[in-house]
């Protein structure tokens, strides 16, 4: 376990900056660094999805299409809002994995998740909302384009699609018998184990760049 530990969070350090770096560079980069999530996570999409190929053929279309997504609306809204969309999605699984850990009780879907509990999914809207409400007085003061209760609500509903993007995938590796997506990541798993809930996030927004707000 502690090794298990270990392998995380020294991932963890490697990936952070990484990421950092290319979501704050410019248009090619940028892409550069989608195209590169996209091609690693529809791989282990397939594999965890060998014997269905209408499956694998719709997975691979939605990340596609949120990749797609992901990129459009840091255009569109600028990398402050994307890297606070980004940090709902974060803290909504720090929030549920602490709050599951700390406090326990019944299980949220055992059949699909059995370690999600209902304490997880409060913590998994609670945290993100702290969270939330303190980057936007720091850094979005100047620069939000809804109002108050219209982020409220929608730090909330980022926070349920990333909950559902990671019970989806969970179902699909239940339905695969396998624990991880991959290997890529030591200590975390696959890549899409990382961006399952993310992905389903900008899937979500990806009408957005169709909507004038």
């Amino acid at each position: 376990m502690k090794n298990e530990l270990k392998k995380r969070i020294l991932s963890s350090i490697i990936i952070i900056p990484i990421s950092i770096f290319f979501i704050t560079q410019e248009s090619i980069l940028f892409l550069f660094f989608l195209g590169l999530l996209f091609l690693i996570t529809s791989y282990e999409w397939i594999n965890i999805n060998k014997k269905n190929n209408l499956i694998k053929f719709l997975g691979i279309v939605c990340l596609l299409l949120s990749f797609n997504s992901a990129y459009y609306f840091r255009k569109s809204f600028g990398i402050d809002f994307f890297i606070f969309t980004i940090l709902i999605c974060v803290f909504a699984d720090i929030g549920g994995y602490t709050f599951g850990k700390i406090f326990g009780g019944p299980k949220l879907i055992k059949k699909i998740s059995p370690k999600k509990t209902y304490t997880g999914m409060i913590g998994s809207f609670l945290l993100p909302l702290i969270i939330g409400l303190i980057f936007i007085n720091y850094f979005l003061e100047e620069k939000i384009i809804f109002s108050l209760y219209k982020l409220f609500a929608y730090i909330l509903l980022i926070s349920l699609v990333n909950q559902i993007g990671d019970l989806i995938i969970s179902y699909f590796k239940r339905k695969a018998n396998i624990k991880d997506t991959g290997k890529i990541l030591p200590g975390h798993g696959g890549l899409l184990d990382r961006l399952d809930g993310l992905t389903f996030v900008f899937l979500s927004l990806y009408p957005i760049r169709y909507i004038q707000i």
